[in-house]
Parts: C-alpha cells; sequence; structure tokens
C-alpha cells in the first residue's frame, strides 16, 4: 500500500493525498477534488478540505520531535473562506507549545492561489509506550 507520509494513514490514502513538503515545523499536502469529495454545489466538500488540513497539521506537529510516531489531534478550528475545484493545497506551521501539546496554524490555498480556508490547532504528540 503506498504511504502518503511516513507513517500509513488509510484515510489519507483513501482521498489520495500528496505530501509536497517536510521540514522541522512544517508540512505542506494536497489533493485533486474529485466528485466523490464534492458538496451538492459541485466544489470541495468542507469535511475534504479540513481532513487535508487535520492531516497537514497533524504531520507539522509531528516534525518537531524526531522521536514522536504521529500526533492526535485535540482541537481544530476552521475558518472557511472561498469554494474551489481542482487541486488544493494545504500548508502547516507547528509552533511547541509544551512537552507533548502542540499548537498549529494551516492554510488551504487553490490551484491559482487563492485562500480557500484558514486554520488553528492543537495536537498531542504521540510516543512508543516504554
Amino acid at each position: 500500500m503506498p504511504s502518503v507520509f511516513d507513517i500509513r494513514i488509510p484515510y489519507a490514502e483513501l482521498l489520495d493525498m500528496r505530501r509536497l513538503t517536510e521540514a522541522p515545523g512544517r508540512c505542506t499536502a494536497s489533493v485533486h477534488i474529485r466528485p466523490e469529495l464534492m458538496n451538492s454545489w459541485g466544489v470541495a466538500h468542507g469535511g475534504a478540505v479540513m481532513s487535508l488540513l487535520d492531516m497537514t497539521m497533524g504531520m507539522s506537529a509531528k516534525t518537531l520531535d524526531e522521536t514522536a510516531i504521529g500526533a492526535t489531534t485535540v482541537e481544530l478550528k476552521v475558518n472557511f473562506l472561498a469554494a474551489s475545484t481542482g487541486t488544493i493545497t494545504a500548508a502547516g506551521q507547528a509552533h511547541r507549545a509544551g512537552r507533548s501539546l502542540v499548537f498549529v496554524e494551516g492554510e488551504v490555498r487553490g490551484e491559482d492561489g487563492t485562500l480557500l480556508a484558514k486554520a488553528t490547532g492543537t495536537f498531542k504528540l504521540r510516543y512508543t509506550r516504554a
């Protein structure tokens, strides 16, 4: 099975999400909005946009600690600013807030650069049990 990120996330594979870049505290990924990911008006469904943000922002948090095996969403707030079709791209920027909690900002843009959504969230880093 293909890996979208450095860990297997079946839901990201279902959405056909593509990781574009990853660096400490940052991650970008995209999704092509095919008919199954559209709402009744023929544009990206809010759930697809939020899913892209959630996973991109979570991976941004995970990159802050190389011993983390993942990140769990504690809180996510999204403001939708415009509708889109085609390929949408999310960018996450993580800011360490504590030992295991990370504050992350994210945004989604359309192919033409239009800002579609902005988000903030808190993610809990996950580790293997000793």
